[in-house]
């Protein structure tokens, strides 16, 4: 059994067209409350808290509402085009209200543009494990993620390419061609990946395999077991609140602490993530050799090198972009391995429940941070950024040594084959 990767590929079309949205959000929608409309960093820190706090709400609602839909085009595939097309309306709106000056035109825009990606983020990540056999969905959100990490690089790129410098540069264009490139990808996918054909023809098993596992539901969880999953749960809290904080901060940083104009930042998010690209592989090959705990330490320690240096430059200087390479890797180490250990510990068909475990703690954790450490970046100092994310890290390290349970686990001779496949 091999991966259809064209088709994973297409699949994951979905997926780079919300992490390009995510991207251009987290570096630009702080600008524009800060440059455009005066908003001080604890409010602006709640704003961006926004989409996190609807996404606890949204995501399971219309997770759940398109497990229940059946139309011509499948179950996930109308929840999309609707989502995409009503994001791209009024993201639209976001510049124009910027270039009006107008607050409450652009809260409202940015309100329902929010709604409106909550509409379609859930359907889009169960379109993957809804067309992919279980054996192969490792390697297919491996795919997954490489795509969303594209995206990624992509917004980073159009915003170094289409925002002029200055103190209130343009931002239409950019937000255009995001726009452009989320409906194109969405178009593919609708047009190339045929999802009731596909699912009709994986469902029959697929819903055979849930009933075989339902009775493991009833087994309770050991004590130890317990112990572990609450712990790495917390430490998926922790690194979260270090990682969201700088990220969601760090383009307002680079101006008002480093003294850097325009958008030079960006070179240190697409380092970051193209560092984090090339390691997503490597980070599951070491896992497997040394085990995802010990891997997932290495992870943080190399973010916390990274940050901790960070916290002496006063300015711009080369070496961040290098230090954002190893946060990149880090990063990726943590990434690929935390989810794991959470459904490792899961028995059968209650994946996604665990899945629902691991997804509340780390939007709760960027519910909580970007008001935080917006606190302390207005009411302390904008020097507070990266001691505040060595002290979550330092946290997280020390929760994760506690953790006992969560590796990966032999599978027995006759299942070898599969071993190349599970989930990872």
């Amino acid at each position: 059994m091999k991966l259809n990767y064209k088709r994973t590929i297409l699949i994951g079309l979905a997926f780079m067209s919300i992490s390009i949205f995510w991207q251009l959000y987290d570096n630009l929608i702080p600008l524009i409350l800060k440059q455009t409309f005066q908003v001080g960093d604890t409010l602006s820190g709640a704003i961006m808290a926004m989409d996190n706090i609807l996404a606890l709400f949204l995501l399971p609602f219309f997770g759940s509402l398109s497990d229940k839909v059946k139309t011509p085009l499948g179950r996930r595939t109308p929840f999309i085009i609707v989502g995409t097309a009503l994001s791209i309306v009024f993201m639209l709106m976001l510049p124009v209200a910027d270039r009006l000056m107008n607050l409450v035109f652009f809260m409202i825009a940015l309100f329902l543009t929010l709604i409106s990606l909550g509409i379609y983020r859930s359907p889009a990540v169960a379109l993957m494990p809804d067309l992919t056999p279980k054996p192969l969905r490792s390697k297919a959100n491996a795919v997954i993620n490489l795509m969303g990490a594209i995206g990624g690089i992509l917004a980073l790129l159009l915003i170094k390419l289409l925002v002029p410098s200055g103190s209130r540069p343009d931002y239409f264009p950019v937000f255009a061609a995001v726009a452009f490139i989320m409906g194109l990808c969405v178009v593919i996918l609708v047009i190339t990946v045929r999802e009731k054909k596909l699912a009709a023809a994986l469902g029959v098993q697929e819903e055979k395999d849930d009933a075989e596992t339902e009775p493991d539901l009833a087994e309770k969880m050991p004590r130890d077991v317990f112990r572990s999953l609450v712990l790495i749960l917390f430490a998926v809290a922790l690194w979260y609140i270090a990682y969201n904080a700088v990220t969601s901060a760090f383009s307002k940083y680079t101006q008002v602490y480093l003294g850097m104009e325009g958008t030079g930042f960006a070179d240190c998010l697409l380092i970051a993530t193209a560092a984090a690209i090339v390691t997503y592989i490597p980070a599951g090959l070491v896992a497997s050799k040394i085990g995802r705990r010990k891997t997932i330490l290495i992870g943080i320690g190399l973010m916390l090198v990274s940050f901790g240096c960070a916290i002496f430059f006063t300015s711009y200087h080369p070496m961040l972009v290098v230090l954002f390479a190893l946060t990149g890797m880090g990063w990726a180490s943590i990434n690929v391995n935390s989810y794991p250990m959470v459904v490792e510990m899961s028995k059968g068909s209650s994946i996604g429940k665990y899945t629902g475990y691991y997804y509340t703690f780390s939007m709760a954790a960027q519910v909580i941070t970007p008001i935080l450490s917006g606190f302390l970046l207005e009411h302390v100092g904008y020097w507070t950024l990266f001691p505040y994310a060595v002290c979550f890290l330092i946290a997280a390290f020390i929760v994760m040594l506690f953790v006992r349970h969560g590796d990966s686990k032999p599978l027995p001779p006759r299942s070898k084959l599969e071993m190349l496949d599970v989930e990872e």
